[in-house]
């Protein structure tokens, strides 16, 4: 079929080829243990397909109706003819010099899963299989040069299908183009379809309701995650973003993150059914700077979408190797900066390979909003680690790490915070003269606060102390000086100086401490006082012990005795004095165990205010 044919005559054709078509589809499904006939045949067909086109083109190329003129009876076989191409049964594509799709058949747009029409434009090598791209491009720039019809095998991808094709490339000269076209003829030899055809095939209103409301999922997934208290105390926030994104979103995630004003790449998560260990290894080692699509995005502060990729070095090349996106096999691709009030903090990249949906303009502002929302968790985090240093540092000025040893002495204590971030309660034992002191107490209040004045009190304690003998002295120009701050604060206080085993003790609105004797017995110093920081006059309650072996002095703060059970009785004096009578043969340690496991039985494990409970013992 060389010469021009009539209208007529080539509908009769085409109906032919449509029956045929369709008797070798049955034949497939029918015997499928037999492909290499049906094969045969088909291959056969796509040569009657061609030669059909060129006669159709033929045809098309008779004169176009001039301006002004009634309608001829050539423009009516124009338009049937250009129809005629519509309803071709075999997929066609007409492409220009550059390989971009021109006309493309309903049967192509059926196949790829697309709406009619909205492949042209597109660069049709992009849905060719990336092994065989620079072989489908060699092909059509030999086809443009000689003419002649060349035949490819390969796969397709476009939307989440897959198909494995026979293409049959020839050269067309289309009536009202400058330019001589390409007629690409496409023969499905096998197809995978990843599920219902997704994205711009389907605009139902019920399929972007669900859309919108998946997208809505992944987002309130995302902001719980990133809520979670470990990803603001661990520095896990980046990684665990990236794998949520990898498992719902993308083959491919990239992060990277701007650390010392220089971005640095924190993650890289590929496909987990594939063996890409090697490909995360190299990528991980990449300077996020070399990618220029990455550095595009960090510079700039906005999001790019990549619906069909045609640079393949948008994300840099492998040391030594090929162009990264090549070596994925990455058909589409967005980046979105990781926002920050101050700068970008970093950039999400993900990447799909051929056969998933490309990513669209609503796949970026989806990601774009996590890129933001992720900005205030690292923001969110970077604050919260400031804080909890400063917090450390408030804790161990009022905590000691660890207690020297006394001579004659044994000693041991217990600190638990409870839910207090910074604890207002202290303790301290430090040397004092020729002897030793000790000290415990806490400011009214609890945050930052009412610790710094706490800490003041406990480095005053230890400094004044070089220079006092007497603990009532210390404690009352410690009460002068916060009294003359007139900042508000006051503290519960009770300190004690060690001479061999005498003890004098001072106390400021502390409650007294518990001594237990070898026989069992628990008796209650005087404890008391008025609280520093009150009145510059204020009242200190002393007392001087001297202690025999195998005695013990218990002091402790007041979160101990006020802590409540669940029918809101206090644990009180009376119950640590039932307490201490039962430990009388443990060390120290063992028995500031005892009082605090005693106290979270009763109180069911809840802690309202801080717990400190210090323990010294005649050896």
């Amino acid at each position: 079929m060389t010469d021009a044919i009539g209208l007529q005559t080539l509908e009769q054709a085409l109906n032919a080829l449509t029956t045929r078509v369709s008797s070798l589809r049955e034949a497939k499904s029918a015997y499928p243990a037999d492909p290499r006939s049906t094969l045969d045949a088909a291959l056969a067909e796509l040569d009657t397909a061609r030669e059909l086109l060129d006669a159709s083109v033929r045809e098309l190329r008779k004169a176009p109706k001039r301006s002004g003129e009634r309608e001829s009876g050539s423009q009516r076989e124009l338009k049937l003819l250009r129809q005629v191409f519509r309803t071709f049964p075999i997929p066609v594509v007409v492409l220009d010099a550059s390989g971009v799709v021109r006309r493309i058949s309903a049967e192509t747009s059926r196949m790829l899963g697309s709406p009619a029409g909205y492949l042209i434009g597109r660069s049709f090598p992009l849905f060719v299989d990336v092994s065989r791209r620079a072989a489908f491009r060699s092909h059509l720039t030999a086809v443009q040069q000689g003419g002649q019809t060349a035949t490819l095998q390969t796969r397709l991808a476009h939307q989440g299908r897959a198909h494995t094709v026979q293409l049959a490339v020839t050269r067309l000269t289309m009536p009202g183009e400058p330019q001589e076209m390409i007629a690409v003829m496409i023969l499905p030899l096998e197809a995978q379809v990843a599920g219902p055809p997704p994205g711009p095939a389907d605009r139902s209103d019920a399929t972007l309701v669900m859309a919108a409301a998946r997208r809505q999922e992944l987002l309130a997934r995302m902001t719980r995650l990133l809520l979670d208290e470990e990803s603001l105390r661990q520095p896990v926030t980046v990684t665990r973003a990236s794998r949520l994104l990898a498992a719902e979103q993308a083959d491919w995630v990239i992060a990277d993150v701007v650390r010392d004003g220089m971005p640095r790449r924190a993650c890289v998560l590929g496909p987990s059914d594939k063996p890409v260990t090697q490909l995360v290894r190299l990528a991980e080692g990449m300077n996020p700077l070399t990618a220029p699509a990455i550095a595009h995005v960090l510079t700039g502060g906005s999001g790019v979408v990549h619906e069909m990729l045609e640079d393949d070095g948008l994300l840099g090349d492998v040391p030594a190797g090929p162009p990264l996106l090549r070596v994925m096999g990455a058909a589409s691709m967005l980046i979105v900066p990781i926002g920050g009030e101050d700068g970008v903090l970093g950039a999400l990249t993900l990447v799909r390979l051929r056969d998933r949906e490309p990513f669209s303009l609503a796949d970026l502002g989806l990601m774009e909003e996590i890129g933001a929302h992720l900005g205030l968790a690292l923001r969110a985090r970077r604050s919260f680690q400031t804080r909890s240093r400063a917090a450390d540092a408030l804790r161990t000025s009022v905590v000691p790490r660890s207690l020297p040893d006394i001579p004659g002495f044994e000693a041991a204590a217990i600190y638990n915070a409870g839910s207090s971030p910074v604890g207002a309660e202290f303790y301290d034992v430090f040397r004092a003269g020729e002897g030793w002191g000790f000290a415990l107490g806490g400011a009214a209040g609890k945050g930052e606060e009412a610790a710094s004045v706490s800490a003041m009190v406990r480095n005053g304690l230890r400094v004044l102390s070089v220079w006092e003998t007497d603990p009532g002295e210390v404690m009352r120009k410690l009460n002068q000086a916060l009294t003359a701050q007139d900042n508000g604060m006051f503290v519960m206080a009770v300190t004690g100086f060690v001479k061999a085993r005498k003890i004098r003790l001072a106390s400021a609105g502390h409650h007294p401490a518990a001594l237990l004797r070898p026989d069992g017995g628990v008796r209650f110093t005087a404890g008391g006082g008025v609280p520093l920081g009150i009145a510059p006059e204020a009242e200190m309650f002393t007392e001087e012990l001297a202690l025999t072996s195998g005695q013990t002095l218990v002091f402790y703060s007041d979160g101990l005795v006020a802590s409540r059970n669940e029918l809101g009785e206090s644990y009180g004096e009376t119950r640590l004095a039932d307490v201490l009578a039962r430990c009388v043969a443990q060390s120290p340690a063992e028995i500031v165990k005892t009082v605090e496991e005693d106290r979270h039985a009763f109180s069911g494990g809840r802690v309202w205010d801080e717990i400190v409970i210090l323990a010294l013992r005649v050896v």
